[in-house]
């Protein structure tokens, strides 16, 4: 990636942690960039997980558990406190599983995340991240891809949830998050199909603005096809049993710990 880019994001989440006294434990890339088809103006979507001091969490006063900057300079930069994410984990969020398996990382100075991720087998639902990545594959397709002509672009954010629909029933694990991993596995070489997706990732690398044009109904006709095939594969996938409360709260302590050391509340 862009070294002056990297530079910068790594400035503006030290400052974030001066500014509202954190310890940020984990700070990946999530969006385009991860997936590996970025337009040449993407923004970077920055995700971060972090803690407060030890204190903050005695309080009888609630504090937001998120941390957001405004978009600004092409840096989209926003964080989930360790607890929320950890709720969440516990429910198998699929935008967690896939900041925690990016291929772009920013940080990563305690072994929180790493933890996090050797419980991932265990938290990990098909059926809700194959219903999580149907749902945004129906929404997309919904908005942008039905008219005579469609936001070319808007392709990929159909194929890779519904690639990783097909990952999930596959290989019955997370998919991962490049769309290049996902086509070379799923979508067989020698087809049409296969053809038709490389030339409009070459095209989009090549920084073409890949806006309004011709639907292509080979492609469509593709995507409504594995819509309607995963609406009913999905109900027949199971759930993952999880972690116990007693897990979940041993991994937040111990990020406690490692991250302030002990503290007098």
């Amino acid at each position: 990636m862009d070294e002056h880019y990297r530079l910068k994001i790594e400035a503006e989440l030290a400052r974030i942690e001066e500014e509202d006294n954190i310890r940020i434990l984990y700070a990946c890339e999530s969006g385009s960039r991860a997936w590996g088809f970025p337009s040449k103006d993407s923004d970077y979507d920055v995700r971060f997980l972090y803690v407060r001091p030890v204190e903050c969490y005695l309080s009888i006063r609630e504090r937001r558990d998120v941390i957001e900057r405004p978009i600004s300079g092409m840096l989209d930069i926003n964080g989930w406190d360790l607890r929320k994410a950890l709720a969440l984990f516990s429910k198998s969020n699929p935008p967690l599983l896939e900041w925690l398996q990016s291929p772009i990382r920013y940080m990563e100075p305690y072994t929180t995340a790493e933890r996090i991720r050797s419980f991932s087998t265990a938290t990990f639902s098909p059926k809700s991240c194959m219903f999580h990545y149907l749902h945004m594959a129906k929404g997309n397709y919904r908005e942008y891809l039905q008219g005579d002509t469609v936001r070319v672009k808007k392709y990929f954010y159909v194929l890779r949830p519904l690639l990783a629909c097909s990952w999930i029933e596959k290989y019955n694990e997370m998919p991962p998050m490049l769309f290049e991993e996902l086509v070379e596995d799923l979508i067989p070489g020698d087809s049409e199909l296969y053809d038709i997706i490389q030339r409009l990732l070459l095209r989009k690398r090549a920084g073409e603005e890949l806006s309004m044009e011709p639907r292509i109904q080979q492609l469509n006709d593709y995507l409504e096809g594995q819509i309607l095939y995963f609406e009913q594969a999905a109900k027949g996938l199971d759930t993952a049993e999880g972690l116990t409360d007693e897990q979940l709260d041993k991994l937040f302590r111990d990020a406690l710990l490692e991250a302030w050391g002990k503290v007098s509340v």
